[in-house]
């Protein structure tokens, strides 16, 4: 698992199992504040090991930055810590999250001993988390999912954005005109440095070009899929549509991001469609 010191106290930890997922630790020396956990429990018992080797307590909060079990599955090792989400996290956990942890295990060895960890604290809009002279703003990003959220570490001005921000926007779990607003809004925040929930951080300089990138990107797969549909094209076609073509690179994530891209290309179509009848 690679760590990366980005501020003084803020570390980001990521997983080398899954497509470069990312979660951060806030020491104070008061505890830790823990922003997601990564995809297996014994990568994520690799940072309950590092707080505790900071000779600090265990950690005493964890936001979840939405419901996906990459980003939640971890979450149960942190015994005795304040879970914090958006309300809607901890209803979709409610609603199908016994049934999407079983359905993993069986597939997955590495996930028999997670036990699903409701949220203990949610919130609709913005909440602000006041904690070991730290400020964390956390405020509701959607479009990823319905419940995706953003930590911005005030201060540093550090923002993570869970995967509201990634190396290509995801949208087959939510929507793509929310998550088109929510990017457009992070611009706003003024962040000095985003870590994406999956691949390479974002400095200040490269921070307005990525973002409205990946507005753009939404804007052309949106078009693609409308003029297969207009011409009464098939699912099968959205194969020809290149990544590249809609002004993503096809090299992040190890190549995942190709898949990504189709999976949102079958994801607007299928909607679209289904809407025309």
């Amino acid at each position: 698992m690679k760590r990366e010191r980005v501020a003084e106290d803020v570390y980001v930890f990521y997983s080398d199992a899954y497509a470069q997922a990312a979660a951060g630790v806030v020491l104070v020396p008061e505890g830790a504040i823990v922003i997601d956990t990564l995809p297996f429990p014994a990568e994520t018992a690799e940072i309950v090991r590092f707080i505790r080797d900071q000779g600090l307590p265990p950690a005493r909060f964890v936001i979840n930055t939405h419901f996906h079990g990459d980003h939640s599955y971890g979450t149960y090792l942190f015994q005795g810590a304040t879970v914090i989400s958006h309300r809607l996290c901890r209803e979709a956990l409610i609603k199908f999250g016994e049934q999407r942890l079983a359905e993993a295990k069986q597939f997955t060895v590495a996930l028999q001993d997670v036990v699903l960890r409701l949220p203990d604290v949610v919130f609709d809009e913005e909440m602000h988390l006041h904690f070991g002279g730290r400020t964390l703003r956390l405020c509701h990003l959607p479009g990823h999912t319905s419940d995706s959220l953003g930590v911005m570490i005030e201060g540093d001005r550090i923002l993570f954005s869970g995967d509201a921000v990634m190396p290509v926007p995801y949208i087959p779990w939510g929507n793509r005109e929310q998550l088109r607003s929510s990017l457009a809004s992070l611009l706003a925040m003024k962040p000095e440095m985003i870590v994406q929930g999956h691949g390479e951080i974002l400095l200040r300089g490269e921070i307005a070009e990525t973002v409205e990138s990946s507005i753009q990107y939404l804007d052309n797969i949106e078009c693609r899929v409308n003029e297969i549909i207009k011409r009464g094209g098939s699912e099968a076609e959205l194969r020809k549509i290149d990544i590249e073509a809609c002004g993503r690179s096809r090299i992040p994530l190890d190549g995942l991001v190709s898949q990504l891209h189709q999976a949102n290309l079958r994801a607007l179509y299928q909607r679209k469609r289904s809407r025309a009848y």
